[in-house]
C-alpha cells in the first residue's frame, strides 16, 4: 500500500495518474508547509519534487527530527541536506541515500579521483551511520567501510526519473521488511537488470524510466531463470 504525501495542487493529478497509490495533501497550496500524518508508515521515501524553498527546508527540519525509523532520501532531500547539513545529524540510523554525482559532491565536498571520491563517501557513511547508494555507471553501494559494486544496468538508463525508480524500488524492498542495506544492495540490482531486459527490447535510445518500471517483474522473474 502506497500513500503519497504532496502539495495540495497535486491531489486531483495524483489520484487520477496513479488510481493505485492513496493520497495526502499538506496544507500549502504548492508547497510542503506542514507535514502530518496520522497514519504510522513503514517507511518513508523523501525528497522527489519537494522543493528547496526555505518554507520546504524549515519543514523538512522538523519532519526529520520527529522520525526514529531509517527512510530512503532522494533528490530534493539530498538536496536540501547539503544547503543546512545540520540537518544530517537528524536523519535516522541507517537510512538510505541514494546521490547522483553532483548530489554527492554538495554532501561530502569535491574529489581528487574516484579513490578519493570512495574514501570520502566511507568516512560519510561512517560518521552519520547511513547507507550511501552512489549512482553512476557502476553504482556502488557504500555502508561504513563495505562496498557492494553492482554490475547491471546500461547508457540507456541515463535518463531523466531513472534514479527515482531507484529509490522507489528500495523503498518497496525496505516496506516487505528487508533489512535497509540488504534493499540497497538488491533493489540496485533489480533496477540495473530491468534495464538491461528494457534495453534488450527497445535500445538505448528510447528507454525512458517509466521502462523500467514496466521490466521490474521480468527482473525478478530473471532471478530465477539464472538460478540465483
Amino acid at each position: 500500500m502506497v500513500t503519497i504525501y504532496a502539495p495540495s495542487c497535486g491531489y486531483e493529478i495524483l489520484q487520477t495518474v496513479l488510481p493505485e497509490a492513496m493520497v495526502i495533501t499538506d496544507t500549502g497550496e504548492r508547497e510542503l508547509e506542514n507535514i502530518q500524518v496520522e497514519m504510522q508508515p513503514s517507511v518513508i521515501c523523501f525528497g522527489m519534487g519537494a522543493g528547496t524553498s526555505e518554507k520546504t527546508l524549515e519543514t523538512y527540519a522538523k519532519f526529520l527530527q520527529k522520525l526514529k525509523e531509517p527512510l530512503v532520501i532522494d533528490a530534493d532531500g539530498l538536496n536540501m541536506l547539503s544547503k543546512n547539513k545540520k540537518l544530517i545529524d537528524y536523519v535516522p540510523k541507517g537510512s538510505v541515500l541514494t546521490p547522483h554525482p553532483k548530489e554527492l559532491e554538495r554532501l561530502i565536498g569535491e574529489w581528487k579521483d574516484d579513490f578519493h571520491k570512495i574514501k570520502k563517501a566511507k568516512e560519510f557513511s561512517r560518521k552519520h551511520e547511513l547507507i550511501l547508494v552512489l549512482k553512476d555507471a557502476h553504482t556502488i553501494i557504500v555502508s561504513g567501510d563495505d562496498l557492494y559494486v553492482n554490475n547491471t544496468g546500461n547508457p540507456g538508463m541515463a535518463t531523466a526519473g531513472a534514479g527515482d525508480v531507484l529509490a522507489g524500488i528500495i523503498t518497496g524492498l525496505i516496506s516487505q521488511k528487508y533489512e535497509p542495506l540488504i534493499a540497497a544492495v538488491f533493489g540496485t540490482y533489480l533496477h540495473g537488470r530491468a534495464g538491461d531486459l528494457a534495453a534488450a527490447s527497445m535500445g538505448f535510445e528510447s528507454m525512458v524510466a517509466g521502462d523500467l518500471t514496466r521490466f521490474l517483474g521480468e527482473a525478478y522473474k530473471d532471478l530465477f531463470k539464472n538460478g540465483n
